[in-house]
């Protein structure tokens, strides 16, 4: 199975990956990861992170054709690889009104803030309904990553986005699935979606990026909160106050590989074997034992996913 190309995988050739480090003695999932944008090949990822207890790994689609690959990819690896399907936010507007529509604010990056040629996007119905069929799928557990990002999208993108997480939102529920949140700046619009919608049983939301207090309303309503490598940058103080509020119960953590590449190897590539220095920093914060929050995050995974 041919592994997809991308900017993020030519731009990070030729940088040393970090070493590998100690394992962890109970091993834990990887709970959002995009292995079709890291290199070396998927088999070498999934080894090198089993052999520090990073299992299994739940491979995420951004587009149609991502989450078509992140399908085939856990089906290829049952057990070992799990998958999430879904158009990311910033691809609804892009569904929805195509590149450059007149008097639509959107950009010309695309769903991770590259630049990328525009044209050929078939209708947001058409789309989904590609969605809802591997949703359907028992090796697919989640729908996600989808949500809201107004971080670089105008009026009109933000209500195609609305109106795609509403529809992720109903697939989900309908096929008893977990429903997977990218939230960028959107705090406020997503719980409000999730509210009127009314979730699916299982929230979860990846690369969790909100405050105490927003963790504080997650914790509330059940919602689980995915902690990335950020929560170990230095200037990250406000998303460990909201590390220190979530309950272990509904604590997960995730690469977002090859992005958030946690410290102390910052900037270079990012995989799905370093989740064991989030995981310590992470016990550091809470003030928990390793081995302790490590039997949450797993027990908590196979809740939140089904596995």
């Amino acid at each position: 199975m041919a592994r997809r190309s991308g900017k993020a995988v030519r731009e990070r050739n030729g940088q040393t990956p970090p070493p590998v480090p100690e394992p962890l003695r109970v091993p834990v999932a990887d709970s959002h990861t995009h292995m079709d944008m890291q290199t070396p090949g998927v088999e070498e990822i999934i080894a090198t992170a089993a052999s520090v207890g990073v299992t299994p790994l739940i491979q995420v689609g951004v587009d149609l054709s991502s989450s078509r690959w992140a399908a085939e990819t856990a089906a290829a690896h049952p057990g070992g690889v799990w998958a999430a399907v879904a158009l990311h936010p910033n691809e609804a507007p892009r569904v929805v009104h195509g590149d450059g529509a007149e008097g639509v604010e959107v950009d010309d990056t695309d769903w991770a803030g590259k630049a990328r040629p525009g044209g050929g996007y078939e209708s947001l119905a058409q789309q989904l309904a590609g969605i809802d069929e591997l949703a359907a799928l028992p090796h697919v557990v989640a729908v996600g990553e989808t949500g809201m990002d107004t971080f670089r999208t105008g009026p009109e993108g933000a209500r195609a986005q609305e109106e795609s997480f509403r529809r992720h939102i109903d697939i989900a529920k309908r096929h008893g699935k977990a429903v997977m949140i990218h939230d960028r700046e959107a705090h406020d619009d997503v719980l409000r979606i999730l509210a009127e919608e009314g979730a699916p049983e299982q929230v979860v939301f990846h690369c969790f990026s909100g405050d105490a207090d927003m963790a504080k309303v997650c914790a509330e309503q059940g919602y689980y909160m995915s902690f990335a490598g950020n929560v170990t940058f230095a200037s990250a103080e406000a998303l460990r106050e909201a590390a220190r509020v979530a309950p272990p119960e509904l604590v997960l953590v995730e690469t977002d590989a090859p992005f958030l590449t946690p410290k102390p190897y910052r900037g270079r590539p990012n995989a799905p074997y370093l989740i064991p220095h989030t995981l310590r920093s992470l016990a550091e914060t809470k003030g928990m034992d390793e081995d302790e929050l490590a039997t949450a995050v797993a027990d908590n995974a196979r809740r939140a996913f089904g596995i």
